[in-house]
C-alpha cells in the first residue's frame, strides 16, 4: 500500500527546475510517482512508506532548494460551543505540522520582496562588484586584472556549479547550470577570463530576472487568497472575541462591521447591508443583502453591521476553492507547453553535440588551433541554454489564469484556456444561463368581467400551497401588487394543475392544453401570448374560463450584449434547450442566434458532437442539467456563483452569471495564445540569430549570454503584461 506525501519547495523559478526535482526523487528506492506544481511549489510523491519522506527532503535539498513536508491532515472543526469557551488561541497555526525546512538555499528563490535581499540578488552584486573592480584593476595595473577577473569568474560559477553536479549526480545531465559551468571552466582554460567573467555576472543577473518574474506570477495568484481576512470577531458568552478564520466553527455568529470584509461562507442572521463582491466576481456594483441570504468570504461590508453565521469552513470557502483550482490549473501543462518541453528535450543536447563537434572537428581533421575553434564551440553551450523558450508558455499561463480569477472567470488550466479561443461555435443553454430561470408573471388578462386584480388574487389563493415555479410566480406576483388573498386547500389534479373552492365558486387553474378549453377567443388570445416565448395558465371557474396568466422566464440583463459580443469575435451562437419550441424560437429571434429545441438529453450531445467536429463547441450551462453536454463539449462553461457543480462539473466556470463573460473568456484565450506565439518567435528568432552568427565566428561569449538574457526578460514581461488584462 502506497502512501501520498505532500512538500512545499521553494527556490523554483522555471520549468527546469521542475524536471530536476522530479528526475531526482523518481530515482529514490520506492518512490513512485513524483510531480511537481511550478506555480503551487507544491512536490507531491506516492512512495511505498511514510519513511521515505526523509530521503526526498535530502535529495531536494541537496539540488539546492527549500524544502519542508505539508501537513496532510487536518483536525476536525470544533464546535461553535467549544470556541465559544477556549478565547482567544494565539499560536495561529496549531494544526500544521513542525517545518523541516532547510536552510539557505544557494538555489535563491521566486522573489517576492525587495531583490537585493535575495539570495540571487546579493550573487548579482558580488560578481558585479568583483568585475566592476577588475576593469578598474586593467587599467591601474593591467596584468594583475587577469586574476581579477577569474577571481570574480570562480566565485559567480560556484554555487552554479554545485548544483550542476548535484543535479549531475540525481540523474540530470543536461542541465542549463551544466552548460554554464562548462562554458566558463572552458573560457578560463583558454585564458579569456574577462569574458567569463562577464557571462557568470550576466547568468546571474539573468536568473534574478527569473526570480523576479517567477515572484511576481505567484503573487497574481497568491493575492486572490489575500482577499479573506485572516481573523473574525465571534459572539461568544463574554461578548465579541478575535478569532483566526482558520478556527472557526461551523455554526458561529460573527460581526461584520461596515468597512470589513465577510470572514467566511455563510448566512446573514440578522441585518441588511449592501456588499461589494467585486473582488470575487468583477461585479462592480454592490449588491443588497439582507436576513437569509448567503454571503462570501471577501466581500466587503458597505453600509451596516451584519451577523453572519458561518456555514463553510475556511478551506472550503469560494475563494480558497477559486485559489485551489487556479493553482491546480497554473501547474497543469498546457499542448504548447509540453510541444515546447519535449523540443527543449532534444534541443538541448544537439546543440551539445554541434558544439562538440565545433571544437573537435577542425583542430583533428585540419590542424585548426584549438583555441580558435574552442572559443565558438564554448559560446554554442551558452545559445544552447532554452531559458527564454522554456519559460515563455507557463508564465503567459500562470499570468493569464490569476488575471482571470480576479474577474470572476475560473479556468482549469492552460490546455482549456488555448482551446476556448479556438472553438468556432458556443452553445448556451436557455433556462438559467439566457434566462435568470425564475418565471415572472408579463401579462395577466380578465374575461367575462372579471377584473385583472381579481384574476390574481384567485389564482393566488388556489397557488398558495402549491412549490411549483408557475405558482410561485403568481403568488409574487400577486403580493408585489399588494393583492390581499386568503389561501385555500388545493387538490391537485394529475397532468392538468390545482383545484380548490374560492368565493364560493370552483376554481381550477392549469396550462390551456391541459384543460378542456373550447372558445375560440380565448385560444386565440393564448396562442398570441404563447408564440411571444411565454407559458399560460387558463384560470376556470367551473368550466367557464375567467382568465389568463402568462409567464416567462425573462432573459437576464446582458444576454443580449452577450450574445452580439460572442458574434463580433467571429463565433457562432447556438441555443439548446429541451423547452417547447415556440418560447425557445421566441426567445432566439430576441437574441439573433439559431435555435435547437425540444431536445433530449442524448439530442443535446448529437449536437454537441456534430459541431464538435465542424471546428469544435463551447457549450455554456448552469452545471447541473447540462452536465453530458459540459462533458462532450470542447470546452465546458458553467454558470454559477460559485456552486460545488459549477466549479468542480465543467472546464471553466463565469462566476458572476454574466453571458458578456464567455465573450470574456474567449478574449482572454485568444490574447494569451498571441502573447505565447510571441515569445517563443523571440526566443527562437534569438537563438537561430546567434547560432548562425556564433558559427561565422560573429558572436562572443557574452553577446551570447547577453542575448540568452535579454530573451528570457522579454518574454518574461510580455507575459506579466496578461496580469493587467481587462
Amino acid at each position: 500500500m502506497t502512501t501520498t506525501a505532500r512538500f512545499r519547495v521553494q527556490g523554483m523559478d522555471c520549468p527546469s527546475c521542475v524536471s530536476k526535482i522530479e528526475t531526482a526523487v523518481k530515482r529514490i528506492a520506492g518512490v513512485e510517482t513524483a510531480k511537481v506544481g511550478l506555480q503551487s511549489e507544491t512536490l507531491t510523491v506516492e512512495m511505498a512508506d511514510a519513511a521515505r519522506s526523509e530521503a526526498v527532503e535530502k535529495a531536494v535539498t541537496s539540488l539546492g532548494y527549500k524544502v519542508a513536508r505539508q501537513a496532510t491532515a487536518v483536525a476536525p472543526p470544533q464546535s461553535a460551543n467549544a470556541v465559544a469557551h477556549s478565547g482567544h488561541d494565539h499560536s495561529g497555526n496549531a494544526h500544521d505540522e513542525p517545518s523541516s525546512e532547510a536552510g539557505h538555499s544557494d538555489h535563491g528563490e521566486a522573489i517576492d520582496g525587495p531583490w537585493w535581499r535575495s539570495s540571487k540578488g546579493v550573487l548579482v552584486i558580488i560578481t558585479g562588484a568583483m568585475t566592476a573592480l577588475a576593469y578598474l584593476d586593467h587599467y591601474i595595473l593591467p596584468y594583475g586584472s587577469k586574476y581579477a577577473f577569474l577571481a570574480a569568474a570562480l566565485v559567480g560559477t560556484a554555487p552554479v556549479a554545485r548544483r550542476a553536479f548535484m543535479a549531475l549526480r540525481n540523474g540530470s545531465l543536461f542541465t542549463i547550470e551544466m552548460l554554464m559551468t562548462i562554458a566558463v571552466i572552458g573560457a578560463i582554460a583558454i585564458g579569456a577570463t574577462e569574458e567569463a567573467a562577464i557571462v557568470v555576472f550576466l547568468f546571474a543577473v539573468g536568473e534574478l530576472l527569473e526570480g523576479v518574474a517567477a515572484g511576481r506570477a505567484r503573487s497574481g495568484i497568491r493575492a486572490l487568497a489575500k482577499i479573506a481576512p485572516q481573523t473574525a470577531m465571534v459572539e461568544t458568552p463574554s461578548g465579541l472575541v478575535e478569532t483566526p478564520v482558520a478556527q472557526l466553527a461551523l455554526g458561529s455568529i460573527v460581526v461584520v462591521r461596515p468597512g470589513d470584509r465577510v470572514p467566511a461562507d455563510g448566512v446573514i442572521v440578522s441585518g441588511n447591508s449592501a456588499l461589494d463582491e467585486s473582488a470575487l466576481t468583477g461585479e462592480s456594483m454592490p449588491r443588497s443583502r439582507g436576513e437569509g441570504d448567503m454571503v462570501l468570504a471577501g466581500s466587503i461590508n458597505a453600509e451596516s453591521v451584519l451577523r453572519v453565521r458561518v456555514d463553510k469552513p475556511a478551506g472550503d470557502t469560494l475563494i480558497a476553492r477559486v485559489v485551489r483550482l487556479v493553482e491546480e490549473a497554473a501547474d497543469a501543462k498546457a499542448p504548447s507547453e509540453r510541444f515546447i518541453e519535449r523540443f527543449a528535450r532534444w534541443y538541448m543536447p544537439m546543440i551539445c553535440v554541434l558544439a562538440l563537434a565545433v571544437a573537435l572537428v577542425p583542430p583533428l581533421l585540419w590542424h585548426a588551433p584549438w583555441d580558435v575553434w574552442i572559443y565558438p564551440a564554448l559560446t554554442l553551450l551558452l545559445i544552447a541554454c532554452p531559458c527564454a523558450l522554456v519559460i515563455s508558455t507557463p508564465a503567459s499561463i500562470a499570468s493569464a489564469l490569476a488575471a482571470g480569477a480576479r474577474r470572476g472567470l475560473l479556468v482549469k488550466g492552460g490546455g482549456v484556456l488555448e482551446a476556448i479561443g479556438k472553438v468556432k461555435h458556443i452553445a448556451f443553454d436557455k433556462t438559467g444561463t439566457l434566462t435568470a430561470g425564475k418565471p415572472v408573471v408579463t401579462d395577466v388578462v380578465a374575461l367575462g368581467g372579471t377584473q385583472d386584480g381579481d384574476v390574481l388574487r384567485i389564482a393566488a389563493a388556489v397557488e398558495s400551497h402549491s412549490s411549483h415555479p408557475l405558482a410561485v410566480a403568481i403568488v409574487a406576483a400577486a403580493k408585489e401588487k399588494n393583492i390581499a388573498f386568503t389561501a385555500v386547500d388545493s387538490e391537485v389534479l394529475p397532468g392538468k394543475g390545482l383545484k380548490g373552492e374560492v368565493d364560493g365558486r370552483t376554481i381550477t387553474i392549469g396550462a390551456r392544453g391541459r384543460l378542456n378549453v373550447t372558445r375560440k377567443d380565448v385560444l386565440a388570445r393564448a396562442s398570441e401570448l404563447e408564440a411571444e416565448g411565454k407559458s399560460v395558465s387558463v384560470l376556470l371557474a367551473g368550466d367557464q374560463p375567467i382568465g389568463l396568466i402568462a409567464l416567462r422566464d425573462e432573459l437576464r440583463e446582458d444576454a443580449i450584449a452577450g450574445v452580439r459580443a460572442v458574434k463580433a469575435l467571429g463565433l457562432i451562437p447556438i441555443m439548446l434547450t429541451g423547452d417547447n419550441r415556440a418560447n425557445a424560437e421566441a426567445v432566439g429571434r430576441i437574441l439573433g442566434m439559431e435555435v435547437r429545441a425540444e431536445l433530449l438529453p442524448e439530442d443535446k450531445l448529437a449536437v454537441i458532437r456534430e459541431k464538435s467536429a465542424a471546428g469544435g463547441i463551447a457549450k455554456v450551462g448552469d452545471g447541473v442539467n447540462d452536465a453530458p453536454a459540459l462533458a462532450a463539449a470542447t470546452v465546458g462553461i458553467a454558470m454559477g456563483s460559485g456552486t460545488d457543480v459549477a466549479l468542480e462539473a465543467a472546464d471553466a466556470a463565469v462566476l458572476n452569471n454574466r453571458i458578456s463573460d464567455v465573450a470574456g473568456l474567449v478574449r482572454l484565450s485568444r490574447q494569451t495564445t498571441a502573447v505565447i506565439r510571441q515569445n517563443v518567435a523571440v526566443s527562437l528568432g534569438f537563438k537561430v540569430l546567434f547560432l548562425v552568427t556564433t558559427i561565422v565566428g560573429l558572436t562572443g561569449l557574452w553577446i551570447a549570454i547577453l542575448a540568452d538574457t535579454g530573451a528570457t526578460v522579454l518574454v518574461t514581461l510580455n507575459a506579466l503584461r496578461l496580469l493587467r488584462w481587462r
